[in-house]
């Protein structure tokens, strides 16, 4: 079945089985090429667009941008790639730009300046029908809405997008019926969207847009609207398709604990730009401004915080023991360090002992943590 099944690497265009390939766009991806590259990527909304465009290139802020033209800069200079199999999550609070950047990758809103490229090749070259073409067989969008047809059943939802292709009816059924497998709901294919819970529905738009096969899925805050037990079990449902898929995820989120259960890495962007990108262990561990260590105030920073970040040199002899390896998070050893005073041998990918790790190191972690959050709250505390 496709969805544990190999990519393909080849350099011929490929069809789904079925539809019509007259207009299908270049060569499928090989694997030495970057699947989504953003660069300088800027969207300015306004009528003076010369003028805002001006005193961005002279150094001036958004606010400056809006107060002298009247401009929104809703994105600035967004530059990052995201490599196969990876899961970027762009996370922001309410307006800082991260759904206007989404909408820019897939030219759903054309960008005031900068280049998206796919595969190499820049999507502003791409006329109204090749790019066309592009959403319907190797991108894919899920919204926080999840914008299912009422009239028509779920398998019919399902299998859109092989519609529109051109996909015979047998082809599109037998391929909606896999994705709908592995996503839960084998046995939901006569009903109608209403009959589903909102979570249900959820998976309903996920395997729509799993279902065409695309190399590059956006997520647009798809679980916001979900309940908290439920948003859970869509985290952890799109974490083990990733596992067996190894697509190139962008995920939108205002949530900072759904973008450490998701990300590869994490972009945090705000007022338009990006503050910070790196791995969750980066951003956790190594805010970059007061704008991110708010958010990682509460991170559950033993599960995000691994044992090679905090190890110290080895010293002498290797301690006895069974020695942990050094990207364990900080949580699988913390039973062991409590239990034991004596510190832990960290080993590498080859089993050689590389460092040390002990229950003075890691208290001291948390408890810097600890004391910087203290220090804010005193400091908002004796604000007027």
């Amino acid at each position: 079945m496709w969805p544990d099944g190999p990519q393909s690497t080849a350099s011929s265009p490929r069809c789904v089985k079925g539809a019509s390939c007259s207009h299908y766009i270049g060569p499928v991806a090989t694997a030495e090429q970057t699947p989504l590259e953003c660069h300088e990527v800027t969207k300015v909304f306004g009528v003076n667009l010369a003028t805002a465009r001006a005193l961005l290139a002279n150094g001036c802020d958004r606010q400056q941008v809006l107060d002298e033209t009247g401009c929104l800069v809703a994105v600035q200079g967004a530059t990052f790639s995201v490599q196969r199999g990876e899961t970027f999550v762009v996370m922001g609070l309410s307006g800082s730009g991260k759904s206007t950047l989404i909408r820019c990758l897939s030219r759903l809103i054309e960008p005031t300046s900068g280049t998206v490229k796919i595969d190499g090749a820049p999507i502003s070259e791409l006329d109204d029908q090749e790019l066309r073409e592009l959403r319907r067989k190797r991108l894919s969008m899920v919204f926080q809405h999840f914008g299912l047809f009422p009239h028509r059943k779920v398998i019919d939802n399902v299998a859109f997008g092989l519609e529109i292709q051109g996909a015979s009816k047998a082809d599109r059924y037998e391929r909606a019926l896999e994705v709908l497998s592995v996503v839960g709901l084998g046995g939901w294919a006569d009903h109608f969207p209403q009959q589903l819970s909102g979570g249900m529905q959820q998976r309903v738009g996920l395997a729509r847009a799993l279902c065409v096969e695309p190399e590059i899925l956006f997520f647009d805050e798809p679980f916001s609207a979900l309940d908290p037990l439920i948003r859970r079990d869509m985290q952890d449902e799109l974490l083990s398709l990733q596992a067996r898929m190894q697509r190139t995820l962008v995920f939108i989120t205002h949530d900072f604990h759904e973008a450490l259960k998701l990300g590869d890495r994490i972009a945090i962007m705000k007022d338009g730009e990006f503050v910070q990108v790196g791995t969750p262990e980066q951003i956790v561990s190594a805010p970059a401004d007061d704008y991110v260590r708010e958010f990682t105030e509460d991170a559950p920073k033993t599960k995000v915080i691994t044992v090679g970040s905090v190890m110290r040199p080895l010293d002498g002899a290797a301690p006895s023991g069974e020695p942990v390896g050094v990207d364990a998070v900080l949580e699988d050893v913390l039973a062991r360090l409590l239990a034991d005073p004596a510190a832990l041998g960290v080993v590498d990918d080859r089993g050689d002992v590389v460092g040390v790790v002990d229950r003075e190191r890691v208290a001291d972690l948390l408890g810097e943590s600890s004391r910087a959050g203290a220090a804010r709250a005193d400091r908002a505390a004796e604000q007027p």
